[in-house]
């Protein structure tokens, strides 16, 4: 069976947050308001972003997100930009390659050298479409959203 890939994203702050979603907010490498990390889709992970779903939102990106997220947003440690160089000198052919390592799970981006493991993103262009405080299924931006991650990540990078 594949592996495929989850890309979250944190769109609300922690005031009154309680320690423990805190806490996997932290597991998750979603620390701040426009952080996003992409996720080997494991039931661990799942649990993990049900237990964050009021602060959160996920979904399965393609291949072409994942480059343009690693291409504008990407960082090396030290806050340098990632680029074409930087990617052939760590072993990968570009951002396209490592995108698609990163899309069929092949590579965790948590234990990638060379490559922070989450993305500063921008608030979305043109803003959130809807309420930022309800479910996705029920007209607002938090939780599981599927492929429309696509979208949400696009306008953010």
């Amino acid at each position: 069976m594949q592996m495929k890939s989850l890309l979250a994203i944190r769109i609300r702050g922690g005031v009154n947050c309680t320690k423990r979603v805190e806490d996997t907010l932290r597991m998750l490498r979603v620390d701040r308001n426009n952080y996003a990390t992409i996720l080997d889709d494991r039931p661990d992970y799942r649990g993990m972003l049900q237990k964050a779903k009021d602060y959160v939102t996920w979904g399965e990106p393609d291949v072409e997100t994942i480059r343009v997220v690693l291409e504008k947003r990407g960082e090396a440690p030290g806050g340098v930009r990632l680029s074409e160089e930087h990617l052939n000198e760590i072993g990968y052919g570009g951002f396209a390659q490592l995108a698609e390592k990163l899309h069929s799970c092949e590579l965790d981006i948590n234990k990638l050298e060379g490559v922070k493991p989450f993305f500063r993103l921008h608030p979305p262009k043109k803003g959130f479409k809807r309420t930022v405080k309800r479910p996705f299924r029920d007209k607002g931006e938090l939780g599981y959203r599927g492929e429309a991650i696509n979208e949400l990540a696009r306008r953010m990078c």
